[in-house]
């Protein structure tokens, strides 16, 4: 079979199974596991795939076609111009958390300038995704990455390892604050802001193959903010932020929780669908 014939095929085979993306699936999938390009694909479309591959292809194909993610299949997903590795306890890192990125970045780099370095303490860190692009961003920082998942925090290590930032990325297991004994310039998190009974209503390439502790925020979704705004104030430096994700209804609530202890809130930034997607607080 040809690299032309092979692409259509896996269109095909992806669209007749109500797949979103088809064309785009289909094209990373036979890319990756051929090890080709989109140049290949239009200056070689007669190029020959060996019968081996093509089975490592359709094998592909049907993880897809009954649901699972695209990047879960490749095994990894960029992010912030990060090229990260996934596993079965990350959360798989998506545009929509690039906006917490940039919403606490400015704070950071003011931080490097006034005390020539930035101490970051990413809460649920899963792939270390926030922690590892704010260190991409900024040289002079450090960040510790939470998580109570043993396998997230191999996974982070392992990203940390891969783009050059050990050095600088510490991974430690602990729930939330548990095991956090020092104060830092910067909390982060994007932490499980699922309503439990919203869950069953996702979609399945969420439901069923993002670890559940990384959506499942509680009865009403909150229950993270909740531990989070009762704990940082003992963990941060006196001029320091705490910047989380939110779900795009949940700025009200939200900041009111921060500010029953004692936080201001200083920016709210939106995605770029237009939601609410991250708040920014300071002690009072």
């Amino acid at each position: 079979m040809t690299l032309a014939e092979l692409l259509r095929k896996a269109r095909r085979q992806l669209a007749e199974a109500g797949i979103a993306d088809a064309a785009l699936d289909a094209r990373l999938l036979v890319e990756h596991f051929s090890g080709t390009t989109r140049i290949d694909a239009i200056a070689d479309p007669d190029r020959p795939v060996d019968a081996g591959t093509a089975d490592d292809i359709q094998a592909a194909l049907a993880r897809r076609a009954a649901g699972e993610p695209v990047h879960r299949i490749l095994g990894f997903r960029e992010f912030y111009g990060l090229r990260l590795s996934l596993s079965k306890e990350t959360l798989e890192p998506r545009p929509d958390t690039e906006t917490l990125v940039e919403a606490v970045l400015p704070f950071v780099r003011r931080t490097v300038q006034g005390k020539g370095t930035c101490r970051i303490l990413d809460l649920g860190t899963g792939t270390g995704a926030v922690a590892l692009a704010l260190l991409s961003a900024v040289p002079q920082a450090v960040a510790t990455g939470v998580d109570i998942s043993a396998d997230a925090l191999a996974t982070a290590v392992r990203n940390g390892a891969d783009l050059g930032l050990d050095g600088r990325f510490r991974a430690l297991q602990s729930d939330w604050f548990e095991k956090i004994s020092c104060r830092y310039d910067a909390i982060v998190s994007n932490p499980p802001y699922i309503a439990a009974k919203e869950i069953a209503a996702l979609q399945k390439e969420v439901r069923d193959f993002d670890p559940r502790q990384a959506l499942d925020g509680g009865a009403d979704g909150l229950d993270a903010y909740r531990i989070i705004a009762a704990n940082a104030a003992t963990h941060l430096e006196k001029d320091g932020v705490v910047a989380v994700e939110i779900g795009s209804t949940q700025k009200e609530d939200v900041t009111a929780l921060f500010e029953r202890r004692g936080f201001i809130a200083l920016e709210a930034m939106r995605d770029l669908a237009g939601n609410d997607r991250a708040l920014v607080f300071s002690p009072a």
